[in-house]
């Protein structure tokens, strides 16, 4: 059995840092050679009382007082290490007086002159060293130079540094008996920003946000991962407690900016006891993609029920190429109704996904989807060449060809040219030899879109109506509603949103007065009108008495393909009157 010269093996003993060095012994087995001062003082025991103690014996002991939890995987590590001389790098929590202590733990094999192969192992009680090492941790940032853990452009750690520490943070969090929280935040549509502003500013905002966030989470780790994507992990003090916090922090965002944006979007999982970093990182990263479109909404906690909507989405973006191929996404009509006639004046046009796997695919599950993912133009162009492709088939059929309406979203102006590739698209298949021009199109822009719109979205607003197509504007009176959407744009039509009319009579009625009065400051500026939701008799007459002159709705019309017309029309089954060219054009001169 190896021996220290006794001078040197006193040095060792009188260590303050806690240490054990082992050595072997006869059947493969390794007894301690010295055991440090420091290393007693972190079990609160004597050097008497641990006289006699085997390498088997002290293992037990130690294993004994670690967190039950926690003591399969220390076993593991630790027989791998003796066997396989594998690596040694253990975070673990061992129960004290005062409660469970997170320890670190790093073991080494040293090979003596002699040939002998030695085990040096290290422990540190991150719980009782915390302030230290903080410090030591924040003066050695001041001074860090290599990029491999931190991030060149904002300073601040790197996915190197998390994915190295971020476990350990999270049980440093855990025995000091908090749940730690992980946060993924990204800043929304980081694209538009650097195109509007140039990647100078862009990187100026993700410095801003990274200063921002290390400022707010001072005892937390705060990390960029990659481009705009950044990680915090931290103590968790309540749901309230952390709104409010990420609050503070994307409304900052917005004042200090250089320029316009929308803020953030911010994934939030709170963990509990048994916890790994990198599952938490990973709902956390799943809160964060499913964050709603709302805009008065930035952030979502993480549920056990986003698993299946993260999985749903990832099948959705996965195969919207291919559904786009495969002719899986159809285009539906939904009628206009022409209420003082009764007769059809024009279609909107709906994607749906007919999924060979799932069936149909509600457009509340992909819509959402795409326009987190920021694939948005490409479904809207789809839809508008479908349309195209199928007036020559309408055409050929006998079908009369009425107006047809396409939803463009607000993001779509930030990626495509929209009126450059909607002329393209036009040229493509020849529209005008049908007899038809571009005011046979309609463009649908939420109103919601138009609350965060851009110059850029403004000049290709102008082009559209420019380049003969109509410009609609759609669910008025959603939430985001205000009247400078009848000053500020040329607009076709108003389509006021279907809450108007469902909640008719709440509030003593409140709703047919304010529907009444928009409809008139409308048609005072030549905007014609359409209500959606209208269901029954009552409303249809209500909106008639209020001058509203189109509707839309199950009840008069529900949304088909047009495989299902010409289903009807080949059974000479009876299909909607719908108004000519001459009746419409006569119609929307009135206004």
């Amino acid at each position: 059995m190896y021996t220290f010269p006794d001078e040197i093996k006193k040095s060792y003993e009188n260590l303050r840092i806690p240490l054990i060095i082992m050595g072997p012994v006869e059947n493969g087995k390794y007894e301690p050679l010295v055991i440090s001062d420091g290393l007693f003082a972190l079990n609160k025991v004597s050097r008497e009382q641990w006289k006699g103690f085997d390498g088997d014996r002290l293992l037990e002991d130690l294993i004994n007082k670690i967190h039950p939890s926690e003591r399969a995987m220390f076993s593991a590590i630790s027989y791998g290490f003796f066997d396989r001389k594998a690596d040694y790098d253990i975070t673990f929590r061992i129960k004290m007086n005062d409660g469970y202590h997170l320890i670190h733990s790093v073991g080494y094999w040293q090979t003596m002159e002699d040939g002998t192969d030695l085990v040096f192992l290290l422990y540190q009680d991150v719980q009782k060293y915390e302030n230290k090492l903080l410090e030591i941790s924040n003066e050695y940032k001041l001074f860090q130079t290599d990029e491999f853990y931190y991030d060149s452009l904002t300073n601040i750690p790197n996915m190197n540094y998390i994915n190295k520490h971020g476990e350990n943070k999270i049980q440093e969090i855990i025995a000091r008996g908090h749940k730690p929280v992980v946060l993924y935040i990204d800043i929304d549509s980081i694209q538009s920003y650097n195109r509007k502003y140039g990647l100078e500013k862009g990187d100026e905002l993700l410095i801003l946000l990274a200063n921002i966030l290390a400022r707010e989470f001072t005892k937390g780790t705060v990390a960029r991962i990659v481009s705009d994507h950044f990680v915090v992990i931290d103590e968790y003090h309540g749901e309230e407690e952390m709104i409010s916090r990420i609050e503070m922090v994307n409304s900052e965002i917005k004042v200090r900016a250089y320029g316009t944006t929308t803020g953030l979007n911010v994934g939030i999982y709170v963990g509990n006891k048994n916890v790994t970093y990198t599952e938490s990182i990973d709902h956390a990263i799943r809160a964060n993609k499913l964050v709603g479109a709302d805009l008065k909404k930035f952030y979502r906690f993480y549920s056990e029920e986003d698993d299946t909507l993260y999985n749903h989405q990832r099948y959705i973006i996965e195969n919207f190429d291919k559904a786009m191929e495969n002719g899986w996404i159809k285009v539906f009509y939904q009628c206009f109704l022409r209420i003082e006639t009764g007769n059809g004046m024009g279609f909107e046009a709906l994607a749906r996904w007919m999924d060979p796997k799932h069936g149909q695919v509600n457009p509340d599950d992909f819509m959402p989807a795409l326009e987190k993912y920021h694939l948005m133009h490409e479904l809207d162009l789809y839809l508008f060449e479908e349309v195209c492709k199928e007036i020559k088939i309408r055409y050929d059929e006998g079908l009369p060809l009425l107006p047809v309406s396409i939803n463009f979203s607000r993001q779509d102006f930030d990626y495509i040219d929209v009126i450059g590739e909607l002329n393209r698209i036009y040229d493509k298949y020849d529209i005008s030899q049908y007899g038809i021009d571009k005011s046979y199109f309609i463009i649908e822009i939420t109103e919601q879109g138009l609350v965060t719109a851009t110059d850029k979205f403004y000049e290709q607003l102008a082009k559209i109506r420019e380049n003969g197509y109509k410009l609609w504007v759609d669910d008025f009176g959603c939430g985001y509603s205000s009247l400078s959407v009848f000053s500020n744009f040329d607009i076709d039509l108003i389509k006021f949103d279907m809450d108007l009319l469902l909640n008719l009579d709440s509030h003593n009625g409140a709703n047919r007065i304010v529907i009444k009065a928009l409809i008139d400051v409308a048609h005072q500026l030549g905007i014609h009108t359409l209500c959606e939701g209208m269901e029954t008799e009552e409303q249809r007459q209500f909106l008639l008495s209020v001058g509203c002159e189109l509707g839309q709705g199950y009840c008069y019309h529900r949304p088909e393909s047009l495989e299902t017309i010409l289903d009807r029309f080949h059974k000479n089954i009876p299909i909607p009157k719908w108004e000519s060219e001459d009746e419409r054009n006569e119609r929307e001169k009135n206004y």
